[in-house]
């Protein structure tokens, strides 16, 4: 498993949620071992308001993953909070988003899922739905009641993405992808570096990519809940891991 100098292996750093009244961190398993299998080192790294440790993290890990998790504050769109937005977490939430600009302007890689593509896409000016079914008319259910692993709803791939590079020849079908679901927050507009690369069949945006950085990839999924019964959402944490080791 030599992937980079001297065999090396890429340092990944992991954002972690953050219960504010427990004090306490937390990284679904998914996510360590889909870095781990595919040769990677995941680091777990909790929020912080300070800058300069932000700054530190990017200096020492090679790759970024960006995890899922509650809803994204309103004011960092420029908006005030609708009756149906859920939880949020401000320190998550400035940590992520300062972190995540930090990355993109050292071109570190990045790999973002479900709240992590909406941190993406505002972190450079983007919008999300603060909750699509009050929001965007006729959406299908993208929060599904079936197990975790379970593909719930099909996404479209557009041809030629960096997306559909990355996964495994076996799991889409004529440029149709089946996926889990567990959102009510989705991007809404993108702003550059980023193109929409896949979409659900509602319209809602599934995946976006950067057109400038050496891999930047966000999907609304979970394939850190699918890679165990379904090896092809592992080349998503491969590409990532692959990335991270070309800049060692």
């Amino acid at each position: 498993m030599e992937l980079g100098k001297e065999g090396l292996r890429p340092l990944i750093g992991i954002t972690a949620d953050y219960d504010g009244e427990t004090g306490r961190f937390q990284v679904n398993e998914g996510y360590t071992g889909g870095i781990e299998k595919t040769g990677g080192l995941p680091a777990v790294l909790p929020p912080t308001g300070d800058f300069k440790t932000l700054e530190a993290w990017l200096g020492r890990v090679d790759g970024l993953l960006l995890t899922g998790g509650g809803d994204l504050d309103p004011v960092w769109m420029g908006e005030e909070p609708i009756e149906a937005l859920g939880t949020i977490v401000p320190e998550r939430d400035q940590a992520e988003i300062q972190l995540t600009r930090l990355a993109l302007r050292k071109d570190t890689p990045i790999l973002a899922v479900c709240r992590g593509i909406q941190v993406l896409a505002v972190a450079v000016g983007g919008s999300i739905y603060q909750d699509l079914a009050s929001q965007k008319p006729e959406v299908l259910k993208h929060f599904q009641k079936a197990p975790r692993w379970y593909p719930t709803h099909a996404v479209e791939l557009f041809p030629g993405s960096l997306l559909g590079r990355c996964l495994k020849g076996k799991t889409v079908t004529q440029g149709m992808l089946r996926v889990n679901s567990f959102h009510h927050q989705a991007v809404k507009e993108v702003c550059a570096p980023f193109v929409v690369t896949a979409r659900a069949r509602d319209g809602v945006i599934e995946a976006i990519e950067s057109t400038t950085h050496t891999f930047v990839v966000g999907v609304q999924w979970h394939p850190e809940a699918m890679w165990d019964r379904d090896p092809a959402f592992l080349g998503l944490f491969e590409a990532l891991v692959e990335a991270a080791a070309r800049a060692l």
